[in-house]
């Protein structure tokens, strides 16, 4: 797998030789690293330790470490990385200092949130405080926090892209906002650490991603049809195809996190993702098409169209104009070198 993401690693590196050097010598705790987007910080965290000779550490806190060393050997077998079970509520500090902490640790299925909301709320709210803690006792001067755009709650189709200063929220008492409110809490706690300890707390507010090491079988439409077409079956909708949302391929999203957290304004908040937008049945048929059959899409419901349809589009001009972040790859290329990395040889286009 390793092997396949060597046009990636360098792409990331490229986009941040620059950034790299203020981990020369230290170590780094990552929450989360045993996930989509932690896999591909350690991924790029490796490649930049090595190629600059940083002699960087990085200590990853996971609930299972025997399953990360089957996930990803390559990784969890590589010097640089060292894990420490435990449950991000009440993990055992590490001993010794720390430069920075990256807490990406979240479960963020919906179907998590409406069966066990108080897990759910609690696992991101009071995971947050305890990593926060860790920084706080450790030393450390950056804090890199994984928010997402459910912060925002729904976003109300005439408006085309969500900007950082929409005061939307989900609904307190909605039976799926366990998740949005834990986020939002987070982001409160990242924000008054900061200001109390003069910890630089940074929030990513992530959106869609595709890429490798997304799941083929979560609540991710376009990893679920990916999935479709690698078992060579009908890309699958699942309601009426009309939603729309953006997608921004893993590469970049590692150079916009690894961005924010280097040079991100303290306690402040960046929307990651794409501003693209496609509908979900657009999307099933661009993944067919990446398999060579652009027929092959099955969808559940017939569109209404009687009113506006659903939209989950970022505003990423703050990025752009702060932090000079681009999209660079786009959503077909993203979906051929994920297909590529799955072992399979996407269609000639």
């Amino acid at each position: 797998m390793g092997s396949r993401l060597q046009a990636d690693l360098e792409y990331i590196f490229a986009q941040t030789q620059s950034l790299w050097n203020e981990l020369k010598e230290t170590r780094i705790f990552i929450t989360g690293g045993t996930g989509f987007v932690g896999c591909w910080l350690l991924e790029s965290f490796l490649y930049a330790n090595e190629e600059l000779g940083l002699n960087a550490q990085a200590i990853v806190l996971t609930r299972d470490g025997q399953a990360f060393r089957k996930k990803a050997p390559h990784l969890a077998s590589r010097p640089a990385i060292s894990l420490h079970e435990g449950d991000v509520r009440s993990f055992s500090f590490p001993n010794g200092e720390f430069s920075h902490v990256i807490h990406a640790a979240a479960d963020a299925s919906p179907q998590v949130g409406v069966d066990d909301p108080l897990t759910s709320f609690d696992t991101i709210a009071a995971g947050t405080r305890r990593v926060l803690e860790f920084a706080r006792t450790c030393g450390a001067g950056k804090f890199l926090l994984t928010s997402s755009g459910a912060v925002y709650g729904k976003q109300p189709p005439p408006l085309t892209h969500l900007s950082e200063e929409y005061s939307g929220a989900p609904d307190t008492l909605g039976e799926r906002s366990a998740y949005g409110e834990g986020k939002r809490a987070a982001e409160f706690l990242c924000s008054a650490y900061g200001r109390t300890y003069g910890i630089q707390t940074k929030i990513a507010r992530c959106f869609a991603f595709v890429g490798p090491y997304l799941p083929l079988d979560a609540q991710y439409a376009i990893g679920n049809f990916i999935g479709d077409g690698i078992r060579r079956r009908p890309v699958h909708v699942k309601g009426d195809g009309t939603p729309y949302r953006s997608y921004l391929y893993a590469a970049d999203l590692a150079v916009w996190l690894w961005t924010i957290l280097f040079l991100g304004k303290p306690q402040r908040a960046y929307n990651v993702g794409s501003e693209e937008a496609i509908s979900i049945a657009d999307l099933a048929s661009t993944v067919a098409k990446a398999f060579g059959s652009e027929s092959r899409v099955v969808i559940d419901e017939k569109a209404e169209g009687s009113s506006l349809p659903e939209r989950y589009i970022p505003s990423t001009a703050r990025a752009r104009e702060e932090l000079g972040l681009r999209q660079n790859i786009d959503l077909e290329e993203a979906i051929r070198r994920t297909i590529n990395w799955h072992g399979v040889e996407p269609a000639e286009t």
